[in-house]
């Protein structure tokens, strides 16, 4: 059995529940997922970005329920720390918790005109300035990240919170053609590659298409 449950919503849209998924592996915690349906109007509300908070994905583990992806990496790195989640060093530790946050709250416009879809390809698709702007700020992030450490990581040589974080972001600049140079360009490739994230994308394929109007934008 298990020892621990991630209940998700939907892996084709929700950049939540793959974050999620993602920091669980990095931790090495022996998890099962557990779809909670997007017809419920709740779960509904979270994909379209409408509702107030983030409840899923929520992880269940020693009789606790951790929802919100910061608090589910924090626990995980509590309790696993030999997994490594955190860079070693205090200085870059802090630099990631720093832009895992930025992601997690910030960068709006991106989110709302290019939502994630895995099995979607919009080639050419016309992205405006609101979008472009945080697409210029992420590029910074990871060019300023990778001359730092080296890559191919954030980080370094291993995967991070940070990498969890920024990995649905690769998945958004694939779907909508959005073209990288350098450094972004180099990451996103290395990103996509991830093979957690070729599982996880995989399995957005194979699972039952319940399609989010909303979230099947086209121009």
């Amino acid at each position: 059995m298990a020892e621990a449950t991630l209940l998700i919503t939907n892996r084709n849209y929700s950049s939540w529940s793959l974050r999620g998924f993602l920091l669980a592996r990095l931790s090495g915690i022996d998890f099962v997922t557990q779809p909670v349906s997007a017809a419920d109007p709740a779960v509904r509300e979270e994909l379209l970005l409408r509702s107030s908070s983030i409840r899923y994905p929520a992880l269940l583990h020693d009789g606790v329920r951790i929802w919100d992806v910061l608090a589910i990496a924090e626990y995980l790195n509590e309790a696993f720390p030999a997994a490594g989640m955190l860079p070693d060093e205090k200085h870059a530790r802090a630099l990631c918790r720093s832009i895992s946050g930025e992601m997690h709250s910030g960068f709006a416009a991106m989110r709302s005109a290019l939502p994630m879809n895995l099995r979607a390809t919009r080639a050419g698709f016309p992205i405006w300035s609101g979008p472009r702007a945080d697409i210029s700020a992420i590029e910074a992030i990871w060019t300023d990240c990778l001359e730092r450490s080296g890559g191919p990581w954030l980080f370094g040589a291993r995967p991070s919170i940070a990498d969890a974080m920024y990995a649905p972001v690769a998945t958004r600049f694939r779907t909508y053609d959005v073209k990288l140079k350098g450094h972004p360009a180099a990451y996103a490739r290395h990103v996509l590659a991830w093979p957690d994230l070729v599982e996880w994308t995989r399995d957005a394929a194979a699972e039952p298409e319940e399609e989010i109007a909303e979230l099947e934008v086209e121009f």
